[in-house]
């Protein structure tokens, strides 16, 4: 069985989304073993305990930089002897020590098809805003690994979602979790957890199930 942690720092969908899919049988040989929060306020920690899933927090407030609270959220997840890292709208960038930590062993997903409407700055409803100013008329989500670049990491799963006449970011922001984060994110998780996820440099080759 492998261990999944989910970090969060707000509502929790995807969380949601993740717990769902597990309550369903979906997510293989993976269980979620904890959700960490940056925030003690976050309700993705109301989800967490009403599934029974532990949870814990990592507040950037209480460490001197990004790097320091890095440093601590890795060693927990050594002592909960995570397998999977999932990002879910985790609001910080985690610095080099998470990274080395867990090659290829960190799953994000992002609100637009990388590589556009992604990077620095690039979260939340910014990413739906830049993609209606540019005026494209497909968007989608992408799952992807993490490595030391901003939404830069090796591409596991995208899913193309349309833009309709007359969206606005919220609306689109939905349709968007909806049609494709929702789905992606518990299927690239199993797949991580069945050993079907083989890098090779940038490209993630997806292996049969036996």
């Amino acid at each position: 069985m492998k261990r999944i942690a989910v970090l969060v720092s707000g509502g929790g969908t995807n969380l949601q989304a993740l717990i769902d899919a597990q309550s369903r049988g979906e997510l293989g040989p993976g269980e979620i073993a904890a959700v960490i929060s940056s925030s003690p306020e976050a309700y993705a920690l109301r989800r967490a305990e009403q599934a029974g899933i532990p949870g814990y927090v990592v507040s950037r407030k209480d460490f001197p930089s990004n790097q320091a609270m890095t440093a601590s959220l890795t060693r927990l997840l050594g002592e909960l002897e995570i397998n999977l890292v999932v990002l879910a709208g985790f609001l910080y960038v985690l610095t080099e020590e998470l990274i080395e930590a867990y090659p290829n062993a960190i799953i994000n997903v992002h609100p637009a098809l990388i590589p556009s409407f992604c990077g620095e700055g690039a979260y939340g409803l910014h990413v739906h805003e830049m993609a209606l100013a540019y005026g494209v008329k497909v968007s989608g989500a992408t799952v992807h690994f993490v490595n030391e670049q901003c939404d830069g990491g090796p591409i596991i799963l995208q899913r193309a979602v349309p833009v309709e006449e007359g969206d606005t970011p919220q609306t689109l922001q939905r349709r968007i979790m909806e049609q494709a984060e929702w789905k992606l994110l518990p299927q690239a998780v199993r797949l991580f957890c069945q050993g079907r996820l083989r890098v090779e440099g940038r490209i993630v080759h997806i292996l049969p199930d036996d």
